[in-house]
Parts: structure tokens; sequence; C-alpha cells
């Protein structure tokens, strides 16, 4: 069994990451790390963990003890915590915030549909961004082909549910506000832009199109639905040919023959991807769960495939059927 650590325990990522580790079979918990709720039960905090856990959180950590560490607070803080703590030589690392994912300081992208091999033997893993997740899912084929435009306009529009805010309340994550409401939000500038162009340029060093992004806020909880138009020379049958064959070995990616809907990927681990041809233009649909496959759960499965594991271990999840 390999032993777990959890830091900044009490946002969102981390309910999810718990949610999934208490009923992996290879791992066991040692500690959750929160200095504002220490001592309270995590299931008070995470209410959905209500019979599932006794575990509570701590103000300590040893890092000596453990085996893996995710890093679950908010952007800025990973490099702020290793400056003020050692890192035990072989210590897994897992970091869900984007401190490192310009894979400096030996960090390894985690996106596995990207590079698995190199995830296989990394020991430090900056997991992507929830939007960077969808879009470069919608993108990845195309690239690795050398068939983005080489200085045209990739179109983008998404949607995420409230939870992508983070737990910390918001003028526009109340419910008052978000329900019954749709608004955009760092139109063009998004962070996550910068990751996915550099995995882009990665796959097709030539191309220099432009990614118009649109992220809009919807009036749903989690997951994200993601819309990508762009000129395409290949037919809607050749499109789909060349999705389902690069993710052929993808085991949370799939390649619908109809269009998707949000519903099918929330609670899973799944990015759902649907492709099809209007004149020139190639229209992508992706819906995923951004606390899953857009955040803990992408985390686990980049744990598992560390860890030499069938990267399904403990993400076997259902969505819901209404």
């Amino acid at each position: 069994m390999k032993k777990i650590g959890i830091i900044g325990g009490a946002g969102y990522t981390a309910g999810e990451l718990l949610r999934l580790l208490i009923n992996h079979p290879e791992v066991s918990i040692e500690f959750v790390h929160s200095s504002s709720n220490a001592g309270e039960p995590i299931a008070n905090v995470h209410e959905g963990l209500l019979g599932e856990t006794d575990l509570v959180f701590s103000d300590k950590h040893t890092l000596e003890d453990i085996d893996i560490l995710f890093l679950c607070s908010a952007h800025g803080q990973s490099k702020k915590f290793w400056e003020e703590n050692k890192r035990p030589e072989g210590l897994k690392v897992i970091d869900l915030a984007q401190d490192f994912r310009d894979e400096s300081e030996g960090y390894v992208y985690g996106l596995p549909e990207l590079q698995k091999d190199r995830i296989a033997c990394a020991d430090s893993i900056a997991n992507p961004g929830c939007f960077a997740t969808a879009l470069q899912l919608s993108l990845l084929p195309l690239a690795k082909a050398k068939l983005l435009p080489e200085d045209g306009d990739i179109n983008v529009t998404a949607l995420t549910g409230s939870t992508g805010a983070g737990v910390k309340p918001g003028a526009t994550t109340h419910f008052s506000w978000r329900n019954n409401n749709i608004s955009v939000y760092k139109a063009f500038t998004h962070q996550h832009l910068i990751e996915i162009n550099a995995t882009l340029k990665k796959l097709q060093p030539g191309n220099t199109a432009t990614i118009n992004f649109v992220p809009m806020r919807g009036d749903f909880a989690r997951g994200i639905f993601a819309v990508t138009t762009l000129d395409c020379p290949l037919s809607e049958e050749e499109a789909t040919a060349l999705y389902r064959n690069y993710y052929e070995q993808a085991p949370f990616t799939v390649v619908s023959d109809r269009p998707i809907d949000l519903k099918q990927a929330v609670n899973t681990n799944k990015a759902i991807l649907h492709v099809e041809k209007h004149g020139k233009k190639l229209l992508i649909t992706c819906a995923i769960d951004n606390l899953l496959k857009g955040a803990s759960g992408q985390a686990l499965q980049n744990m598992n495939i560390m860890l030499g594991l069938d990267e399904r271990t403990g993400l076997r999840l259902k969505p819901s059927a209404f």
C-alpha cells in the first residue's frame, strides 16, 4: 500500500480526490492538511463523505512518512510550499495548481493522452487545468497530424460550472447570481491558453494559429462543454477515424458517433468527443467533468500511471442516468 498525503484539503479538488482515494485498493491516506480546519472531521467539510471516512484534518504534515503528496492548494501556493518545506528523496508529487505546468523544476505536464510514457517515469507531475484538458483533447489529433491551420483561427467557446471557481465564495459564484444566468469572462486572455499553446506548438512546431477562446460561466455546478471550430481539409469520416485512432489506447477518452451532451461526462473521468464537418469547418465538441477529468480524477489517473497500475484503478465511475 502506498501512503498518501494531501495539502490544501478543504477545497473542491481535495474533496473529490478524497472521494476517490478512500476507495482506492492500493493506497492509504496518512494525512489531510488544512490549518483552518485542524481537528475537524473531514465529513463536516466534505459532507458527501459522511459515513465513508473517519479521517480528520491535521495542521501537521510529515512528508517523510508518505510515498505520494497531492498539492491541492490555490495557484501560487505550491511554489511557496516548497520554499518552506524540504522534499524528501523519493517522494512523488502531483500538483493540481498551475505553478509548474511549464514543466519547470523537473515537473512533467500530466496529460496522459499527450505523454503517458513520460508520466510513467516521473516523480513530479503538474496536473493540467480543466479548460486546458478539454481544449487540448479537442485538438491533439489534429496537431499530431499537422492539420491545425498554420496561420488561421481556432475558435473556441466553453461553458463551465460554478465549481471551476473554487470553494471560496465570490460575487459570481453565489446561487442568486449564477442561477438562470450565463456570462463571459476572461475572453481571449484565459490563463490556460499558455499551456494549450505550448502543447500544440510541441506537436506542430510551425503552427501559428490563433486560439480565440471565450470562456463562459454556466448556471450549473460541475462540468465543461467546449465547442471548437476551425478550417480542416478532412472529411467528417476521415476526421472521426483520425480521432478514434489517436485515442485508441486512451481508456477515458471516447469518440462518439452521435452529438454529445454534458451529462454523459459529469461524475466520470471521461472526456467525450464528437466531430462534424460543415463545409470547410470542422466542429469538435468535448464534454468533461471539471473536477474529475479536469482535476482530481486526472490526478489519480496520473498517480496510477506513475505507480505502474491500470490507469482506470479507482476511477470506474458512472454518470447519472438522468
